[in-house]
């Protein structure tokens, strides 16, 4: 349970990072979503052979960390906390895929190394920029922004809840467990049937808590509407963000820079 609620201040310190006072952080949601939209469909269409091109990809997540003035360390620790499933994705890879693409004098690469570190590379960009971000924008921001771009009301609503009752799930199951380790004496109370029982109790308490939460939501006038999002406006400053980071990711997608760099310095450009 201390591993839990660890990961749930984790939860709440992005919020906290939402608050900054950066020129990023006072983008208008939309423009920070479209952006990074962008940028994920051109990292994740990158063919499984392909290492190279991805690597030019760090400038934009590094330059929200920088320039939004987030702890980079905290964020690199949560990327690496989803490297181990993006490895066991790839991991068989080298069983499989055995060709030598790469010589590097006697030692020869083969495709399946490859495109394991091509789908981990692409796995840490990926959830790197979205990190970033959560940080920057907040979680209620980013459901308001995707509902304003399309998104329908109802599924817009139901990620802002989830993410909410993540929290009142928590919670519940913090108390329940404090409570049965209180009441197990001598270690008693720890087996299948303890732990069965508990699981059906808390989904109870957190069910009547939610339908507690919903009615005083609906005696504040909640109205089925997202709160907040409707007083920022889209303006030069999100244009010139989304159009740069745009014609760049695109650019960089169709142009392997790395290897037109290389070409450059050892004269062989076409």
């Amino acid at each position: 349970m201390a591993s839990i609620n660890q990961a749930l201040l984790d939860l709440k310190r992005l919020d906290q990072l939402a608050a900054g006072g950066t020129v990023l952080h006072r983008l208008d949601p939309r423009a920070k979503v479209l952006a990074t939209l962008v940028f994920i469909v051109s990292v994740v269409s990158f063919g499984r052979y392909e290492l190279s091109g991805l690597i030019p990809f760090l400038c934009f997540p590094a330059f929200l960390i920088a320039l939004g003035q987030l702890p980079a360390r905290y964020l690199i620790a949560k990327v690496a906390l989803v490297c181990p499933f993006a490895v066991a994705v790839g991991m068989f890879n080298p069983l499989f895929d055995q060709g030598v693409l790469v010589q590097l004098g006697p030692l020869g690469i083969t495709g399946g190394w490859i495109s394991f570190a091509s789908i981990v590379l692409r796995s840490a960009l990926t959830v790197a920029a979205a990190l970033a971000l959560t940080a920057l924008t907040g979680f209620p921001a980013l459901c308001s922004a995707l509902e304003r771009l399309g998104m329908p009301r109802a599924f817009a609503m139901q990620l802002l809840f989830l993410y909410r009752y993540l929290f009142v799930l928590t919670e519940e199951g913090g108390r329940a467990s404090r409570a049965r380790e209180l009441r197990s004496l001598g270690g008693s109370g720890d087996g299948l049937k303890s732990h069965a029982s508990l699981l059906g109790h808390l989904l109870l308490r957190t069910w009547r808590r939610a339908e507690r939460m919903h009615m005083a939501m609906l005696a504040r006038g909640f109205s089925g509407a997202l709160p907040g999002g409707e007083g920022s406006r889209f303006g030069a400053p999100e244009l010139l963000f989304l159009f740069f980071w745009s014609a760049l990711c695109i650019t960089l997608r169709l142009n392997n820079a790395p290897r037109l760099l290389g070409a450059l310095v050892t004269g062989q450009l076409p």
